[in-house]
Formats: structure tokens, C-alpha cells, sequence
């Protein structure tokens, strides 16, 4: 009974803000992508599990995690797997549950599909419940279909078009997120443009780093503090550094000089936030992580997406509280590892400010002097913040002025290009 009343107030001496994604289907998905992380996770649960959230964590979890925020607005992220493979009467479920436990306060749902099984069913309730989309497409059919693959191997652009009709034709809001690959990170402008055409206007970029571990598939990451460095290869699909560099400075060219204000790319909005000094907002570039949890179908919950790993859940919802495993001694340590483990080179960067090392979970390679716990992406990085660096202080400066970051434009139109 003490727990339900918890979610009529707000809870008390909490270290921090902090956020869950969802996964009701656990790494299940209709899709085979190529460079896919999650997949790989089905392994971790016993053979004939069913991968699919059960009321009892539903409910436990839908209302603990009201009953944890401080705010007036709640915000629920649901990820995979593939999300609509848990049905649209699971999400129904979901929101009931969200307006008995609600407090009065609002909610808010994110939802990240691939599309391909979005149907005019799904449209009328996405629509009607105010959820907001998140379509993962890495750009025009070429280089979409070059790793996103059905489990046949069949291309799934049409289809993921077919999704994005959906959710158009019944005004769902929607963004889109792309995964930076060593394909597509050769076209930044193609994928820019494609991006803006489909009607999205928040636009996530990230990076593909996954590494090869010998015989094993993918390699575990290192953890926030471990000493990476063990020289394990990349994948052939992971985007090269230098690459990513170049790819993020050949769309924020084209940004900065016409889109700031109608379109909002992730990285771009951190990096502002690191220099006017308000905060990224985001936990690859924040200088500590740990607020970021993920849990499971089964009600296991992981100190982050990167880092569901056998030896690193922190509890499950239903036999503890969020709370409890949010604040724990273990999760503390976790996130500000992310701090303590930055070698000497990160340290006295001259853009640690606006990067913090990005994700530990990039953290294997050696620093010029040897020490372990580079960053993979730290040269595309580099070129990539000190570009940007001018404009960026002008944006700052508008915001200290009152008036909008969009005025750069105008400066920019002045400016000579080049």
C-alpha cells in the first residue's frame, strides 16, 4: 500500500531526473538488419521465452515509474525489438494504466518502429493517444535496404514507406532516426535532404560502432570506468571516424545556413546546449550518464540500452523499485565512471566540454600516449566541434540576447562560404 500511495506525491531525496526505455518485446523484431546490436540479446533469456511483457510488469512498472518523476509531465519510451510486434491491445492496456496511475499529471508516449507493420489500426491509436513516432530509416531506398533487411534478406524501404503513409495520412507525429553507417556516411547531403522531403523535422543521427569479438559475434562494451583499449576490430558496416566527422559537418553546413528553427537534428541541439551551457540533454554527451535505464520484457532493468549484459541488471521491477536501483550505490558508480574514466588526452581537450568522451561504450581505443579508453569516434569528433565552434558561439550569444539561435542564418547569408 505504501507503494501505491507513492504515486499519488512526489518522491523524496531522488539524486536525479531519470528516464526508461521500454522494451515490451524485449530484442524480438520482424526485421533482420544487418548491423542490428539487439538481436543478439534473445540469447540471454531462456529457450521458449515468449518476450512479451506481462500485465503483473506492466503494471508494476508503468506505476512505479509515474510514482518516481517529480514533474508534471511524464514522458514513456517504448523501444524494441520491434514494438507493434507486442500488438496495438497491449499499447490500449498501456494507456489505461497510464490514466489510473497518472496523478493527474500528463503523459507522454514515444514509440520507436521500423514501420514495416504499421497499419491504419495503429494510425487511429497512435493518433488518438497523442504517441509520438520515432521511424528508423537510413535514408532513400539504396542505402536503406543496404543493411535494414527483413529476415529473408529482403529490402523493407517500400514497406517502411508504406508505414510512414500511415502515420501521415492520420497525422501522427513523427521524427526520424538514422543510423550513421559506413555507407550512407558517404552521402550526408542525400540523407539530409531525403530526411526533410518524408516530412521529418527532428531528426536523430547516431553513429554505428559495433565491434567484432573473436568467435563470439559482437563484443561487449567496456564499462564507463573499465580500461578499454583492447584493439578489438570494428565491423565492416561501423562508420569510420573520420567519416562521421565529415558526414555531421557536411549536414550542419547546410543546416546552419537554412534550417535552424525548422529542423532539429540531435547532435546539433546537444552541442548548442554544451556551449550556451545549459546542458546537452542527452547522455552520450553529457559529462556523467546513469540516467538513462532500460527495461526488459521481463522487468529486468539495465543501467542503460548499451549495457544489457549478463552481470549488469540491477534489480527487477516487480521484486524492487526504480527508485531503489536507480539510486543504488552500483548505478551511481556506473554513471559517473563515464567522469572518472576519461584519460589524460580527453581530459585536457580542447572539446571535452562538448563531447565528455560520448558513450563509453566507444571507449576502446588507446590515447596517443598509450592509455586506454579513447573514444573510437574522437578524431571525427574533434573536427567536427572545432568546425562548428564559431557558429556555435554566435547562437550562444543570441540566446544570452534573448533572441532566437535562427538569427545565425542571416549571418551566415552574409557570410562568405567556404
Amino acid at each position: 500500500m505504501a507503494e501505491g500511495r507513492q504515486t499519488e506525491g512526489r518522491p523524496q531525496g531522488r539524486r536525479a531526473p531519470f528516464h526508461v526505455m521500454a522494451k515490451p518485446m524485449g530484442p524480438i523484431c520482424n526485421l533482420n538488419c544487418t548491423y542490428c546490436f539487439y538481436l543478439e540479446k534473445e540469447a540471454l533469456f531462456p529457450i521458449g521465452e515468449s518476450f512479451r511483457m506481462g500485465e503483473g510488469v506492466l503494471e508494476s512498472f508503468i506505476r512505479q515509474y509515474i510514482g518516481s518523476q517529480d514533474g508534471d509531465v511524464v514522458h514513456f519510451a517504448w523501444q524494441g525489438g520491434e514494438p507493434t510486434r507486442v500488438g496495438v491491445d497491449f499499447f490500449r492496456r498501456a494507456v489505461e494504466l497510464q490514466r489510473r496511475y497518472s496523478g493527474g499529471r500528463t503523459i507522454r508516449n514515444a514509440f520507436q518502429t521500423n514501420g514495416t507493420l504499421l497499419d491504419d489500426g495503429w494510425g487511429r491509436f497512435l493518433k488518438e493517444n497523442d504517441f509520438l513516432v520515432g521511424l528508423s530509416v537510413d535514408g532513400p531506398g539504396r542505402l536503406h535496404d543496404a543493411y535494414r533487411v527483413d529476415k529473408r534478406g529482403a529490402a523493407t524501404f517500400e514497406r517502411v514507406m508504406r508505414g510512414l503513409e500511415v502515420l501521415v495520412r492520420h497525422g501522427v507525429e513523427f521524427n526520424a532516426m538514422t543510423v550513421v553507417n559506413r555507407l550512407n556516411a558517404r552521402h550526408p547531403l542525400e540523407v539530409y535532404e531525403f530526411l526533410k522531403g518524408m516530412g521529418a523535422r527532428f531528426l536523430q543521427f547516431i553513429p554505428l560502432v559495433e565491434r567484432r569479438a573473436a568467435g563470439l559475434g559482437l563484443a561487449m562494451p567496456p564499462g564507463p570506468g573499465a580500461a578499454g583499449g583492447d584493439g578489438a576490430p570494428v565491423t565492416e558496416w561501423s562508420v569510420q571516424p573520420a567519416q562521421y566527422g565529415k558526414f555531421l559537418i557536411a549536414v550542419f553546413d547546410e543546416w546552419v545556413r537554412k534550417d535552424v528553427g525548422r529542423v532539429f537534428v540531435n547532435v546539433f541541439d546537444a552541442a548548442l546546449g554544451n556551449w550556451s551551457g545549459s546542458g546537452a540533454g542527452t547522455c552520450v554527451f553529457s559529462e556523467v550518464c546513469g540516467s538513462s535505464l532500460a527495461i526488459e520484457h521481463n522487468g529486468d532493468v539495465y543501467p542503460c540500452d548499451h549495457y544489457v549484459y549478463p552481470g549488469f541488471p540491477l534489480g527487477n521491477v516487480v521484486s524492487a523499485t526504480l527508485d531503489e536501483m536507480v539510486n543504488s550505490a552500483r548505478q551511481v558508480k556506473f554513471g559517473l565512471d563515464k567522469r572518472e574514466g576519461l584519460p589524460r588526452h580527453c581530459r585536457e581537450c580542447d572539446v571535452r566540454f562538448a563531447c565528455h568522451g560520448e558513450c563509453p561504450k566507444h571507449r576502446f581505443l588507446r590515447a596517443p600516449d598509450g592509455e586506454p579508453g579513447l573514444n573510437y569516434l574522437c578524431a571525427g569528433y574533434k573536427r567536427f566541434f572545432r568546425h562548428i565552434d564559431p557558429h556555435m558561439r554566435a547562437m550562444s550569444r543570441l540566446l544570452d540576447a534573448g533572441r532566437a539561435p535562427a538569427e545565425v542564418m542571416a549571418m551566415m547569408a552574409r557570410a562568405p562560404r567556404g
